[in-house]
Order: C-alpha cells, then sequence, then structure tokens
C-alpha cells in the first residue's frame, strides 16, 4: 500500500521573502517591521531598507499564511501571525539593547498587542486597524462557514505603479480572526507605555477613522500625525519619504 505523499511545500513569492539587517556587534536599537493582512514584506520593505541603513538592526519577517496564496492563509489565525511577531521581536534582543516596533494596518495591531506585553523601546504605527465601523465585519462568525474568500482589499496607494504583492481574494476565516486580535488589543490598551508614533492617511479607502480615534483616546503618548497624499499602503505611496524620515527622528530620541 503506498504512503499517502507529504503536502508540498508552499512557494513563497520573491519579492515577498522576509528581510533582515544587522550590524555588527550588539546594537543600541533594534526595529521590528510588521506588515498587513494580506500583504507581505514587500510593503514595507523600502521602509526598512531605509532603517537599517542608518545604523539599526532591522527585521521584516513574513507573517504565516501570507506571501504565498490565500489559499494557504485559510488554515492560518491572528494566533500564527503574533507567534511570528514574537519569534523575530526574540531574535532580534539577543543583538539588541532595545526594541522597537513598526507595523501598517493589521501589523499596527500585532504590533501594539507586543508593546502591551513586552517592553519595547516605542511603537510606529501606519494606518493600523483595531476597529472598524463597516457593518459587513459583524456577520464574518456566519459568512466564513459560507464562503471561503471575496474580493482583495489590497492595493489601496494613490502613487501610480506601486504594487504591495497582496492576495488577489481575501480568506474570511482569518479575517473573523483578526477582529478576534482586533478586540484583544482594544481590552488592554492601558498597557502601552513606551511612546507611539501614529501616522494616518486622510483618505484610506481600508481603515477607517475609528481605530486613529481609539488609539489616541487611550494611549495618551500618542504623537498622531496625518497624511495628505497616501491612501491605505502609505508606506509605498507618496508619503512613504516622510514616515521613513520622521520614523528616524522619533526612533533618535528613544
Amino acid at each position: 500500500m503506498n504512503a499517502t505523499p507529504p503536502p508540498r511545500a508552499a512557494v513563497v513569492d520573491p519579492l515577498c521573502a522576509p528581510w533582515e539587517s544587522h550590524p555588527d556587534g550588539r546594537v543600541r536599537l533594534g526595529v521590528l517591521f510588521i506588515h498587513g493582512f494580506t500583504g507581505c514584506p514587500a510593503s514595507l520593505r523600502p521602509w526598512a531598507e531605509r532603517t537599517a541603513a542608518t545604523g539599526y538592526a532591522v527585521s521584516l519577517p513574513r507573517l504565516a499564511g501570507h506571501g504565498t496564496s490565500w489559499q494557504e492563509m485559510t488554515v492560518t489565525r491572528w494566533p500564527d501571525w503574533y507567534a511570528g511577531v514574537e519569534r523575530a521581536y526574540d531574535r532580534l534582543q539577543e543583538r539588541c539593547e532595545r526594541v522597537a516596533v513598526a507595523g501598517l494596518s493589521m501589523g499596527g495591531a500585532l504590533a501594539l498587542r507586543l508593546a502591551e506585553h513586552r517592553d519595547v523601546a516605542g511603537t510606529v504605527l501606519v494606518n493600523p486597524a483595531i476597529a472598524t465601523t463597516d457593518p459587513r465585519f459583524k456577520v464574518l462568525g456566519i459568512l466564513q462557514h459560507v464562503l471561503r474568500s471575496t474580493p482583495a482589499i489590497g492595493g489601496d496607494i494613490a502613487k501610480p505603479g506601486q504594487d504591495e504583492r497582496s492576495y488577489p481574494r481575501t480568506p474570511l476565516a482569518p479575517a473573523h480572526s483578526m477582529t478576534r486580535l482586533w478586540a484583544d488589543v482594544r481590552g488592554n490598551l492601558d498597557q502601552v507605555a513606551a511612546p507611539v508614533l501614529l501616522f494616518t492617511s486622510r483618505t484610506d479607502h481600508v481603515v477607517d477613522p475609528s481605530s486613529a480615534a481609539i488609539i489616541t483616546g487611550r494611549i495618551p503618548t500618542t504623537d498622531h500625525r496625518m497624511l495628505e497624499d497616501s491612501y491605505h499602503v502609505a508606506t509605498l505611496d507618496h508619503d512613504a519619504d516622510r514616515i521613513a524620515t520622521e520614523t528616524l527622528e522619533f526612533l533618535a530620541r528613544l
């Protein structure tokens, strides 16, 4: 009787591979970058590279189920994504005196959760998602049993020619799990002690203003800055250079 062949390993898009940079010796500060839901490291790569060029240790992991196919992502949930964040944080901490964290969209929620449970030096958030006023999210718990996926939410970029390498479909079971992550994060925001630099786009077709309102209302150390020329994936948009520059200024103060 023939044995069942092992499952094929997921093929990772080369542009979605994780990336890191570690200067020789022990570094004063490391920075952990976290990409968003159905996205991949490509959305943060220029930001991470510019940070590393200044001398910081940098880690940009690929979250579980991302950078391959939306079908593979279907079997992952938010604890899987957060586990990868914690592993990357621990590796940075081994070589750095302190570690700061930066996240885009859902990556912002994961960054905040890390700040709630670990001693991070500071947090940078770009259009973070921890809530929504979209009524469709209220039925995800039921809808996930009827539909596996819906049309994509990625690619919200004003600047022509940019591609965040997000999935063409949004898997609903992971999306429902993401709302559980949001609730967990909202319940512990008072545990965030380190300073927060928050960037939000004036025009964002993915995340509504409710998340930023909660963060600024619950975390008194938040420095909130508005982006006028970018959509949701601002790290690849017209304000990308401003985000990178002001992040470096923020890190220098830490």
